[in-house]
């Protein structure tokens, strides 16, 4: 019995592990820039023309055919598809709470761009920039 029990234990400290290790060989660029196992900082949104500031908590990361993060307000998760120079962010879930007119606003916004369709990635140094088919684009840093 004590045997099996320290066996489980080591598989539960190693599982994650192997996962963790396992999903940096997988990773999708753009160019020469990595663009999933990323956290990035939401910077902006722009919509309609109009640049709306990330608040502070904003960012995003895509990894294993999921993306998650925070739109300013609420924590999100999506699934992710990756594909030549393109990522598509669909089946969105997102917490419920509630936050100053502002930071929904954004939320709002930023929510819309990033699962209106795919979104073309474009990588400049420590920026990325995904932008919908109709224009509407957001600007990311890496953390």
């Amino acid at each position: 019995m004590q045997r099996m029990t320290l066996t489980m234990a080591a598989a539960a400290v190693l599982v994650p592990l192997t996962v963790a290790c396992g999903s940096a060989r997988g990773g999708v660029s753009v160019g020469t820039q990595p663009v999933t196992g990323i956290d990035w900082t939401v910077d902006s949104v722009t919509v309609d023309g109009t640049t709306h500031p990330a608040p502070a908590r904003a960012h995003l990361k895509i990894e294993d055919g999921r993306a998650a993060g925070n739109l300013g307000c609420n924590q999100f998760s999506a699934t992710a598809e990756v594909t030549d120079g393109h990522v598509r962010l669909s089946h969105a879930r997102t917490t419920r709470m509630a936050c100053d007119n502002a930071r929904m606003t954004f939320e709002r916004a930023l929510a819309r761009t990033l699962t209106s369709g795919p979104l073309t990635m474009k990588a400049e140094g420590e920026k990325l920039t995904l932008t919908a088919v109709g224009g509407d684009r957001v600007q990311l840093s890496r953390k």
